[in-house]
Order: structure tokens, then C-alpha cells, then sequence
């Protein structure tokens, strides 16, 4: 059940943050108003988490994937480049969530 709701924690980041590129500087009500309701639901579902899942491994697993998840939308739905960089800084990310997992961060 943990699993679940971090990887909903996830959506709802992931939303958030997208909604915050279309709130133009919070300038626009409803993109503004997705980004407020979105961080607080990530921030509540992740909280839940943190009954079953260490501190450590639910942070790097939300936040990794969030910001893997985030430079991907960009790339695709906002014309942002990809670079070498960008590439190795997700693979580096990715690895240390997989390193973590496996290390017993718990």
C-alpha cells in the first residue's frame, strides 16, 4: 500500500509542477489553484508513506522519479533540449534510487 500512494504522491507532484508552467508566474488562476491543490495532495500522500517506507528510500524514490518524470514532459510537451548532461544527470538519479532500494535504506 505504501508503493501505491508514493507513486500517486508522484501524479500529483508531477501535475503540480506542470501546472505551475502553465500558471505563467501564478498570473493564471486555475494552473495556479492545479499547482496549490497538487503540491498539497503529493505532500499529504508522500507524509502517509512515510508510515511504511523509510524517510530515505520514499524521498529518493519521489523525488527521482518526479524529476525524471518532469525533464521528460519538458522534452516532450516543451520543446526542452536534451543534452548529454541532462541524460547522465536522469541516469545518475535513477541509479542512485536503485542504489538506495538495494542498499536497504530503510
Amino acid at each position: 500500500m505504501g508503493y501505491l500512494l508514493l507513486g500517486t504522491a508522484i501524479a500529483a507532484e508531477v501535475g503540480a509542477t506542470t501546472a505551475m508552467k502553465y500558471s505563467e508566474g501564478f498570473s493564471r488562476l486555475v494552473p495556479t489553484l492545479l499547482t496549490v491543490v497538487g503540491y498539497v495532495v503529493s505532500f499529504f500522500l508522500l507524509a502517509q508513506t512515510l508510515k511504511t517506507i523509510s524517510v530515505g528510500t520514499a524521498y529518493a524514490i519521489w523525488s527521482g522519479i518526479g524529476t525524471a518524470a518532469i525533464a521528460t514532459i519538458g522534452l516532450l510537451f516543451f520543446g526542452e533540449g536534451l543534452t548529454a548532461a541532462k541524460i547522465a544527470g536522469m541516469a545518475l538519479i535513477i541509479i542512485g534510487v536503485v542504489v538506495l532500494n538495494l542498499g536497504g535504506a530503510h
